[in-house]
């Protein structure tokens, strides 16, 4: 019997590879790739297209806000400037209405890029309602640290609808890390931060929520107060009626008149200390102008005192004007 014996470099029978099917998967391939892009190609020329102007608009529409709002304030200005005439100093409802421009503007701007950004969710398909639990969440943990942002819109929605003050206002404000407070004149008034030009030409952002106690010097009318130091051999009586009539020809003259509401009077002996004692001199004047006219009136205290012989003392102060209505 003859043992069929195999051949070791004989090569076992293979099926060929199924043509069909190779090319089946890569028609389904192109296929969807180009499914793919054809759902891209159609959600850009539609939604996506939509985004893109959503936040084009949003970006526009923040900026008109912007322009109307600087129009508006434009506007209230020159109302009130046509009829206070000649006033030198600003009205408190011109202030009032200035400050409620900038909040309305600004709170225009935000309400606008918020629903700007609930309409891109809205077209990314993003459901909002699934969005509840999260957003309460993260709200919880953004409340606990952003409290200050919270007392920052309180405090300044107080400042506004109780008129505490307002654009162009000559406020003393005092705020953690200053001892003495910083003064300066309101250049705006947000819900959120007040900014203050100081003397200096700083520019101070505070934060509402900071402010402890505002001292408003340009509310109704203000006080000028002049402590004149005087020789303690000098003739009281004497000094007194040199005082008034300084008061009377400051009344007189047509550029204080116009910031004076009474003539400057005398008050008498406010204190004595060695070597001289102090007269105290006050005058009530427009809101903001305490400043210019106390150092006029120290100008012809000084001149008037050269002029009868009288030895002045190196300080011829003044005290802080008194704000009070």
């Amino acid at each position: 019997m003859q043992t069929d014996v195999p051949d070791e470099h004989a090569r076992p029978n293979r099926a060929p590879p199924d043509i069909t099917t190779a090319v089946g998967q890569n028609g389904a391939q192109m296929t969807l790739a180009t499914v793919t892009w054809n759902e891209i190609s159609t959600w850009a020329r539609s939604s996506g297209l939509e985004i893109v102007m959503l936040i084009l608009g949003s970006i526009l529409i923040g900026r008109f806000a912007s322009w109307f709002g600087e129009r508006v304030t434009m506007r209230i200005e020159s109302t009130e400037r046509s009829d206070l005439g000649d006033a030198i100093v600003r009205s408190e409802q011109e202030k009032h209405r200035h400050a409620l421009a900038q909040v309305f503007t600004w709170s225009a701007i935000v309400l606008v890029y918020v629903i700007t950004a609930f309409l891109v969710l809205e077209r990314l398909n993003v459901p909002l309602t699934s969005l509840v639990a999260p957003a309460t969440i993260a709200g919880v943990a953004i409340g606990f640290g952003a409290q200050r942002i919270v007392q920052d819109l309180l405090s300044g929605f107080f400042i506004i609808s109780e008129r505490q003050y307002g654009y162009g206002d000559v406020v003393r404000i005092s705020a953690p890390g200053t001892s003495t407070g910083v003064s300066g004149t309101v250049e705006e008034v947000t819900l959120r931060i007040t900014r203050l030009r100081t003397v200096d030409g700083e520019l101070l952002m505070l934060p509402n929520g900071e402010i402890r106690q505002v001292t408003n010097l340009s509310r109704d009318w203000a006080r000028a107060v002049i402590d004149v130091p005087v020789p303690i051999g000098s003739d009281i009586t004497r000094v007194s009626d040199l005082l008034r009539s300084i008061g009377q020809e400051a009344f007189l003259d047509p550029t204080l008149r116009l910031q004076l509401l009474d003539p400057p009077s005398v008050m008498g002996v406010e204190s004595l200390d060695v070597g001289h004692v102090k007269m105290r001199m006050v005058a009530r004047t427009l809101p903001g102008r305490q400043f210019d006219v106390s150092r006029e009136l120290r100008a012809r205290i000084a001149l008037a005192f050269q002029l009868e012989g009288l030895n002045v003392p190196p300080t011829l102060a003044g005290s802080g004007p008194d704000t009070s209505a």
